[in-house]
């Protein structure tokens, strides 16, 4: 049951949002846009800020479903874990799109939604209220997420889900230097 819930979970963080969006609102397909990132950042700056809001929630309730489906199943809080990490690498890696996908912001938050509703509540409201003063992203977004990541310690979270988070959590900037890494490469070619 537990591989059942990880592979759906992968299925589920492969439905390419900001694609079928940008596609439906502006006829165009975000990844040949901007930073070429499959996100909401890139909808928001590409195709504007409404359709943006539609992406950023439906990638975030593909984490937060893929870890309510594992509770739902009975699943332990490591297989909760493994579905959002799941959902996380099918938003990176979707099958879907040819394996290019989004950075995972949304997702991972999504995911530490569902584990962890305190401590993703508190983040995340940091994040929204950086972000309207700053208007900027990944300030805001890396005060909010760190935030986050200390409220796990506070509220006594089990270590798996620790750890979990940690990783879902460094997979963004880390999928980011990957997507930068293969632009250059592209466009070096």
């Amino acid at each position: 049951m537990a591989w059942l819930a990880m592979l759906v979970s992968y299925i589920l963080g492969s439905i390419p949002s900001a694609v079928i969006v940008s596609r439906r609102v502006a006829g165009v397909d975000i990844r040949a846009l901007g930073d070429g990132n499959m996100g909401a950042r890139n909808v928001k700056r590409m195709v504007g800020w409404r359709p943006a809001i539609v992406v950023a929630v439906m990638d975030f309730s593909k984490g937060a479903v893929a870890v309510l489906l594992a509770q739902a199943l009975g699943l332990s809080i490591g297989w909760q874990v493994a579905s959002g990490a799941a959902a996380l690498a099918g938003h990176g890696f979707p099958i879907f799109a040819g394996f290019r996908g989004g950075q995972g912001l949304a997702t991972t938050l999504g995911a530490l939604q569902a584990l962890s509703p305190a401590a993703a509540a508190a983040g995340l409201a940091v994040y929204a209220i950086l972000y309207l003063i700053t208007r900027q992203s990944d300030l805001s977004a890396g005060i909010g997420v760190g935030l986050l990541f200390l409220l796990l310690w506070v509220f006594s979270e089990p270590p798996v889900v620790i750890l979990g988070s940690l990783g879902m959590i460094l997979f963004v900037p880390a999928k980011r230097l990957l997507d930068e890494a293969m632009l250059r490469r592209v466009a070096g070619a």
